[in-house]
Parts: structure tokens; sequence; C-alpha cells
């Protein structure tokens, strides 16, 4: 069967899917439309569809592991399909559907929800990140039902669209809650083709320094904010160092600096002639492989009192921290788990090729699988990552194609019966 899933991946109609998607606006918060076409590719192909729906407000006040969000909503919309037997063994494949904002318009040479194709690519805003996954994952499930092969599965796929991936992850948390856990998941984010074992995490922080306010003529007589962050940025610079030196694993130190920290907002001063009396810095903090982010938010809080208690102002007027935005832990799946060695047979025989299994230093819905939903999971997905969030944003045509091909043969070998 598997040998016949593969081929069946029909190119024109997962095109097809992948534009509908990429013309489906769907920035972080407002994920419903998109939704909506994803459920209805599902039932046209007579999947049996789900779909949860979580209030985000209420979710974010009683879940002790919820993940944090950058945009507000007022929705958090899952899609689920299922195919094969409940019961037995399940599979879970997942896409999320949410996409950052496109920036500004005139960096684009493309209609950013135009899906445009020039070259073998498709161009838009979400296509790697992460449409041209989705649409691999349902050209997966419609070359499974057009063989047939969904209907000798022995044991189920569950097919998962979620949203706010983008700022936090509280979409897939929200599907964790709702049952959605197998034995296996494959996460089709862009990987050009090899396999994700391992990824670290970040926390979005806020710093806010105090100062003195004082006229500029008089400067002497105040202490400025800005002088406050530059300890502590100084400070957070020494602590990036020491915590990518520490790292030993070969996954990770490849990278060259996995868990970085920076300062990517400042606002601070409200008269050019005063001296600031308050700054407030947003940024983010890498969480090192093995982690959580509540491990990485204890570091953050240490590092950030110890060098305020080197300053003769900030000793006294210590700087808060907070933390505002997503909170990614990180994840690990062993290399020679069941699931990345399987996935690297069914792309060897698929594709012609061993995939490499890699470590990244981004967080993603992986760790809330492993560390939430007890589901060794795994990312493979297609594109490149490097042209994630910017302008002119594509996704290779016959990455997604090769992808779906891996993704229908990898569950019929997995759910075959007698395997």
């Amino acid at each position: 069967m598997a040998e016949a899933a593969a081929p069946a991946v029909d190119r024109e109609r997962l095109v097809d899917d992948l534009r509908r998607l990429v013309r489906t606006p769907s920035v972080t918060g407002d994920e419903q439309a998109v939704q909506d076409v994803v459920a209805t590719i599902l039932t046209e192909l007579g999947v049996a569809v789900e779909r949860i729906e979580t209030d985000p407000a209420e979710f974010a006040r009683s879940d002790p592991d919820w993940p944090g969000q950058e945009m507000p909503r007022t929705e958090l919309p899952v899609v689920v399909g299922r195919l094969g037997r409940s019961g037995g063994r399940r599979l879970l494949l997942v896409g999320h559907t949410d996409v950052v904002p496109i920036g500004d318009p005139s960096t684009w040479t493309v209609d950013p929800w135009g899906a445009e194709v020039r070259d073998g690519r498709l161009f838009g805003r979400g296509a790697v990140d992460m449409k041209g996954g989705c649409a691999a994952i349902l050209g997966a499930v419609r070359a499974l039902v057009t063989t047939g092969a969904a209907g000798g599965l022995d044991g189920e796929l569950v097919v998962a669209f979620v949203p706010s991936e983008e700022d936090g992850g509280q979409g897939m948390l929200a599907a964790i809650r709702a049952g959605v856990a197998g034995d296996m998941a494959v996460i089709t984010e862009p990987t050009d083709l090899d396999v994700v074992v391992a990824h670290a995490g970040a926390i979005t922080f806020r710093l806010t320094v105090p100062g003195r306010a004082a006229h500029a003529s008089m400067r002497r007589e105040g202490v400025s904010a800005l002088d406050g962050l530059m300890v502590l940025v100084r400070a957070l610079e020494v602590d990036e160092a020491a915590r990518n030196a520490a790292e030993t694993d070969p996954l990770m130190t490849a990278l060259g600096l996995p868990y970085p920290t920076i300062v990517g907002m400042v606002s601070g001063g409200d008269w050019a002639s005063t001296v600031m009396d308050r700054i407030v810095a947003d940024g983010r903090y890498g969480v090192a492989l093995g982690e959580s982010w509540r491990d990485a938010e204890v570091r953050l809080r240490r590092v950030i009192a110890e060098a305020a208690r080197t300053d003769p102002f900030l000793r006294d007027h210590p700087p808060t921290v907070e933390l505002v935005g997503g909170r990614f832990s990180s994840a690990r799946v062993a290399d020679d788990h069941p699931l990345p060695v399987s996935l690297a047979d069914a792309v060897e025989a698929t594709l012609g090729r061993r995939p490499r299994f890699l470590g990244e230093p981004y967080g993603a819905d992986m760790r809330l699988l492993v560390n939430e939903g007890a589901t060794p999971t795994v990312i493979f997905g297609p594109g490149n990552v490097a042209v994630a969030h910017s302008a002119d944003e594509f996704v290779p045509l016959d990455d997604v194609v090769a992808c779906s091909r891996v993704l229908a043969a990898w569950v019929v070998r997995e759910l075959a019966p007698g395997s």
C-alpha cells in the first residue's frame, strides 16, 4: 500500500489547496476563515471532521501550562480530521494555520496574499511557514483516500490544524487538552525535508528600568534609565555567552548560537531635554535544550537581579521583569527512537536519500506534544525556514509534493495491518 499511496499524491490538487490556504489571510488571532477552508477540503474528501472551540480568555486563566500569547484574540479554532479505526495505534500529522503579519507591503514584489507561482515556487505570506506543510498533509490524506489505503489502516490517523502557534502555541495545547495526542506525531514545519529531533525554546520578556528625572542642563542630578538598561543588557550578553558555551549536545553546538538573547524593542523618555526616568524594553531569552520555560524564567530573573545589585541606583530601585508573550520550552526525541528512524526510512524509500537529524534554535509546537501530550514528535516539512516571516516568502512546490508523498508512505508503513 505504501508503494501505491506515495505516487498517488495529486500535484495539481495539492497546489490548488495551497493556493486556497495562502489566499485566505490568517494573521495570528484571526484564523477562523482559513480553518473553514481546511474543514471544507477535508469534508470534500469524505474525512470525519471535528471542530474544537476553546474560550481563549478562560483558557489563559485556568490552564497552568498556558503558553502565552502576543496577539489579541476572541477565538481559538482547531480543526481535526480522522481516518482509519480508533482503538489501535494513533498517528498525528499536525500543522498551524496562523501566519505573521506581512510587514511593510512595499518590501514585497508580489501580492502577499496572491499565491503567485514563479519558477516552481509559490509565493505569499505563510507559504513556507507553514501552509506548504498544511497542504502537504492534505495531499497525503487525499492520496490515502483515493487509493483506498485509508480503509485498510490498522489504526487511526489524526490530522490537526491549529491556530496561535506563532505567538505561543495555545491552539496546540487546546487540541491536546481535547484529546489530540497519540503514539507518534509529525509537524510539517519547514525543514528542507530533513528531520528535526530537537529544538530550543524561548520566552518573551519585558524589563521596566527606573531612573531619576532631571533637567538636561543638570543631568548629573538625575539618573538615566538608559544607563541602567545598558547594565542589564551587558549582563544578558555575559549570560548568553555562558549558556551557549555550556551546551554539549552536537545537534545544538552545530548551530553556533543555539540560545540567543536579544532586546528587540525599547521605549522611554518623554522630553528631549529631560533625563529619562523610565525605560521599557522587550526581548527574547533563549531556553536551552532540557530546560522548560519556567527554568529559563528563573535564570533570567536571577541574571537581572544580580546585575541590578552591582549598580548603585538599581540596587535600591530594582528593575522589574515580566513575561509578556510566548513561553516555549525545549524538546528532544532520541535519534534512535522508532519515530525518526521510521520517518527517515520512508524518506529514503520515497525520495532516494537519507535525511539528516537536526536540532533547531527556535521554539515550536513539538514541545507541547512531547511535554504535555506525551506524544513523541518530530518536525519534517517542505521549504527552508530562512525565508519564513520575510518579504517574498515562498515554498518550492517540488518540496511540498515530496513531503506529501513521504507522509502518505509513512502513514501506510506504520498503520498497515501487521506492522
